[in-house]
């Protein structure tokens, strides 16, 4: 009786997402979910007692995540989502809630394309310093076979329409690899219901690395022809979060990465080279600027960015390309996040929160503007939150990751909150009272 209710709520909830709020709620009638099935599964489906806010879960396979924050995991009609599972990459139809597997084995997502219903990935081969990249048609199922990497290669992102892939590789011939002081990666098991998520010590791992200077390149990557192409060569920086606009093909966003008080961290740069730009320079000891991403419109920059570390003065900052207009919107230390997120029409961002401010969180950015003085400025204004889902009960190291799913009703993120982790969305708008 409980497993049929929940799928009923779950039912009702996405069919109200699609077809608006005039369809009869099965939501309303529906008694919340127990706090765990008879199986000892997580619910299905319940309403957070401290919000108000319906949390549905989207995944079964105990160990299955949704992508990084910044990767886009929704197919080019909104219908559906990729997930990573212990053991591949699985599709969910966002509609019924179906699964259906799309790749096998031990792999490593990138991203679902913005032009034609297709994940891309990596493979790793017999000799641990060498990968090739695979793409699969999430409709047919249908895995191919794109190209073999550099050694010690990864590739990050995969451009507007489907033409380049983008990544790094360590120059040279010695073992050092992947991991952040330059050894090599040991890559943990996919197959455990767990994702342990980040290493306790990853500020110190992060700072070995960076002062390793090991030589890098960063490179594009023909799709049809496979022919690799360097674009950054002989960089002692750690060159890392490379990011495709979504809309212009030709144009790349990477990072300077270590910790971000230590580097000029966001950058622009064309694929044949030109206009390797810095996006933000600090101005203040211990000024951090980080977890950037592209806006939905994709010519807009959006980041974090904190005056100074550890301080009380925080913003989501954004710089649009083509204009050089910035905007800062600044928010208390009781709205953190590890990562903030915007909404595809750039008019609404999310927040997975962080131990201090365990949260699932909702803003809406509210401008300061009148008639001031001078020219250029940056537009300033601040955010109004509210809270979607209590994150008491998950633990940090993994990052929950927050999205909004195309149609901007929920916002999905990744939660270790009942022991493994697994998909979830939450509704934005507030549960119907029964």
């Amino acid at each position: 009786m409980f497993i049929t209710r929940s799928r009923l709520v779950i039912l009702g909830a996405l069919f109200c997402a699609v077809l608006g709020p005039s369809v009869p709620s099965i939501l309303a009638a529906a008694a919340p979910v127990p706090p765990s099935l008879p199986s000892g599964e997580p619910p299905l489906s319940w309403i957070d007692p401290d919000t108000g806010h319906r949390v549905i879960r989207l995944t079964r396979e105990p160990g299955s995540d949704s992508f990084y924050f910044n990767f886009n995991g929704y197919t080019p009609d909104g219908k559906s989502m990729a997930y990573t599972t212990p053991d591949g990459i699985s599709v969910l139809n966002l509609t019924t809630l179906e699964a259906r597997k799309i790749v096998s084995g031990t792999v490593k997502a990138i991203i679902v394309a913005h032009k034609s219903p297709t994940v891309y990935y990596t493979k790793a081969t017999a000799d641990p310093y060498f990968s090739t990249l695979w793409c699969a048609n999430l409709e047919t199922g249908e895995n191919r076979k794109l190209a073999d990497l550099p050694r010690r290669a990864s590739v990050a992102t995969i451009n507007a329409d489907e033409t380049l892939a983008a990544g790094t590789f360590i120059e040279g011939d010695a073992n050092a690899g992947g991991a952040y002081d330059g050894t090599p990666a040991q890559t943990p098991s996919r197959m455990s219901a767990t994702n342990l998520g980040e290493p306790e010590n990853k500020g110190q791992l992060m700072a070995r690395r960076l002062a390793a200077k090991l030589p890098m390149t960063m490179f594009t990557i023909d799709l049809k022809s496979g022919h690799v192409k360097p674009l950054l060569e002989h960089s002692t920086d750690w060159l890392n979060h490379l990011q495709f606009s979504t809309i212009d093909p030709s144009l790349l966003m990477y990072c300077h990465e270590g910790q971000w008080q230590q580097v000029e961290r966001i950058w622009t740069i064309r694929t044949d080279g030109s206009h390797n730009q810095l996006v933000h320079r600090r101005i203040m000891e211990m000024e951090i600027a980080g977890h950037e991403w592209w806006g939905g419109d994709g010519k807009t920059v959006f980041y974090q960015l904190h005056f100074p570390r550890g301080g009380k003065t925080s913003f989501i900052a954004s710089y649009q390309v083509e204009t050089g207009e910035r905007t800062w919107y600044s928010y208390g230390p009781d709205q953190s996040s590890i990562h903030d997120n915007s909404s595809p029409d750039g008019k609404l961002f999310c927040g997975d929160g962080d131990n201090q401010s365990p949260w699932i969180f909702l803003f809406h950015p509210v401008r300061v503007a009148g008639k001031t003085l001078g020219e250029g400025l940056i537009k300033g204004g601040y955010l109004e939150s509210e809270k979607l889902v209590n994150m008491g009960k998950h633990n940090y190291r993994l990052e929950p990751n927050p999205s909004f799913t195309p149609d901007q009703k929920f916002i999905v993120f990744r939660s270790n909150m009942f022991g493994p982790d697994y998909a979830f969305a939450v509704e934005v708008a507030k549960a119907a009272k029964p």
